[in-house]
């Protein structure tokens, strides 16, 4: 089996790196993070995961290694962030190609590149494969796309179970690749061509974007007409063709709120529908700002540092922060003048992310009158019953107090 380097050792690289080297596969991750680095080589795990640090000694006992330091191998994943740029909605391909530009310098002739990191359609064409043109003409480097199907939380299980999707140029690198993947995977691994793969995999994000933003629009319906948004949801959910989403606060993560913006960059003016989902969903933390204001009026409360956000990741039981609808609203907070007021908790951040940030339930519901539920982790779900004389809105219908405030 092909030795593998892994570049970039986030929540996508690092569990790749451990599942294949914890599959017989001879692995070695990089990451420019010196910290991240030397924290791994003392056998600690980055961020927290069920089942990773159980899949993490596995690894450590195969001979998993961590560096800094980009290596000579037959196969390089490179699994480094993708961001949009807000101005022209187009994705950043830039880490991309730094980590692409730094391979070709030690990789040896023959050597698969593949591209796990996501990207829209036609970005390896345009900002990869030029890089070999001209930095390694004579090495005669293979490109592939492998893009990443998990999610936190359950990262473990759908790395091994979920269907996969490969991207090639040619079916002999193709194969290579799946035969690497099928070391671990379960799923059915579908190999295609590299624009498709790239493809595919905004596709399905954008799919859930669409949906999620179908359940919150109505929300908005329901609520500018005194209507029960989740009792109708549920009604019309009996039918069989309907399957309906419960609406948030937002959506957030480094996927579903960022890959259906590399469509709308890449296809003005086609991508409509796509856009006008993205417009619903990142709205919906002020939405949720306003319905906070309403519910203070009503309640005749006028005192903002009373008001407590619980949950700042950006879904329930993990410790991802990233495009958060907690960290969303502090920003419009900010904007607004009132940034630093109101109180904020997550169980799972233990980092500084807000001035009035507790770091234990009881500080948190002490310092509050107003509890805003944005996210259903299990602690708050097994506390319920300590939220009995506070006003809660509750964004994810979890609470089920009496006279609690919803969407």
């Amino acid at each position: 089996m092909s030795k593998v380097n892994v570049i970039g050792l986030g929540y996508i690289g690092l569990p790749t790196a451990l599942m294949l080297a914890s599959h017989g596969v001879a692995v070695v991750g990089t990451d420019y993070n010196a910290a991240l680095v030397d924290a791994l080589n003392r056998g600690e795990t980055t961020f927290r995961e069920e089942g990773l640090e159980e899949l993490f000694a596995a690894a450590r006992a195969a001979g998993v290694e961590f560096t800094t330091q980009y290596q000579a191998t037959d196969v390089y994943i490179v699994s480094v962030p993708t961001p949009y740029d807000r101005q022209s909605k187009k994705v950043d391909a830039r880490y991309v190609v730094q980590a692409v530009e730094a391979v070709l310098e030690i990789c040896p002739a023959g050597a698969v590149v593949v591209i796990e990191s996501t990207v829209s359609p036609g970005t390896v064409d345009r900002c990869i494969r030029p890089l070999l043109a001209r930095l390694a003409p004579d090495k005669a480097v293979r490109l592939a796309h492998a893009p990443e199907r998990i999610i936190p939380g359950n990262m473990i299980y759908e790395l091994t179970h979920n269907n996969r999707t490969i991207g090639a140029d040619d079916p002999e690198t193709g194969e290579r690749v799946r035969a690497l993947y099928a070391s671990f995977c379960r799923g059915e691994i579908a190999v295609t061509s590299i624009k498709t793969a790239e493809m595919t995999k905004v596709v399905e994000n954008t799919f859930r974007d669409i949906n999620i933003a179908y359940a919150n629009e109505l929300a908005k319906i329901c609520r500018s007409d005194g209507m029960d948004v989740y009792e109708i949801i549920r009604i019309t959910n009996k039918h069989p063709r309907v399957n309906i989403l419960s609406p948030g606060p937002g959506v957030g993560g480094h996927c579903i709120s960022v890959d259906p913006w590399f469509l709308v960059g890449d296809y003005p003016g086609l991508a409509n529908i796509i856009l006008a989902a993205r417009k619903i969903n990142d709205s919906m933390p002020e939405f949720v700002l306003e319905r906070v204001w309403e519910i203070m009026g009503q309640r005749g409360l006028k005192d903002v540092s009373r008001v407590g956000l619980y949950g700042l990741t950006y879904k329930e039981d993990v410790d991802d922060v990233r495009n958060s609808p907690g960290l969303q609203m502090l920003e419009i907070l900010d904007r607004h003048l009132a940034g630093g007021r109101v109180q904020t908790y997550d169980p799972l951040v233990r980092r500084d992310l807000a001035p009035n940030q507790h770091h234990d339930l009881d500080s948190f519901l002490a310092a509050v009158d107003l509890v805003v539920i944005l996210v259903g982790h299990r602690q708050i779900l097994e506390n319920m019953d300590r939220l009995r004389d506070k006003v809660v809105l509750d964004t994810r219908n979890v609470c089920r107090l009496e006279g609690v405030y919803r969407l």
